[in-house]
């Protein structure tokens, strides 16, 4: 009997680990497990360093994008056989993994693929939400400029489109 399609997302306070789902998605009939893990890196924002992240998120609303995103995935790379995306919440400091996914599949290219693009379309339509932690005990809210709703989003197409018109 074929081994049936696995979808796996957890949202967690907890340190994620790469190997848990790495080993969620293996399987026999698959060559290749495509891996993405997002770390918190350390960087300079206006003269302050950023020391983490504060992840929140409309966790039911999450859910709902990770299934419709696995099933686009499916529906575009039909030979992906599990997928795995866990995201932390909360405190994320610099150097641990905020996000980690693994896709199987038979063969390499339509995981590395897919694994690309759910990089992409996690961060352009799940709502979380990621406020930056500075040295100076300051944070700022940080907007993904994939996101849909995007200001900076906005304004780039609003660029674009008088850029097009002269």
């Amino acid at each position: 009997m074929a081994e049936p399609p696995r979808d796996i997302f957890r949202l967690s306070r907890d340190w994620l680990s790469v190997q848990e789902v790495v080993d969620s998605v293996s399987s026999s009939r698959c060559g290749a497990v495509s891996v993405f893990i997002g770390a918190t890196r350390e960087d300079q924002v206006e003269g302050r360093k950023v020391i983490g992240l504060q992840y929140e998120a409309y966790e039911a609303m999450v859910q709902s994008e990770l299934s419709r995103l696995a099933a686009a995935l499916r529906a575009r790379w039909p030979s992906l056989l599990h997928i795995c995306i866990h995201h932390r919440l909360g405190w994320v400091k610099v150097g641990e993994a905020s996000v980690v996914m693994a896709i199987s599949s038979p063969h390499r290219q339509d995981g590395q693929e897919a694994i690309q693009h759910a990089v992409t379309q996690l961060k352009a339509s799940a709502p979380i939400w990621k406020k930056e932690v500075y040295n100076t005990q300051e944070s700022s809210w940080k907007e993904n400029s994939e996101c849909s709703w995007s200001q900076s989003k906005k304004q780039e197409n609003v660029s674009y489109r008088r850029n097009k018109e002269s």
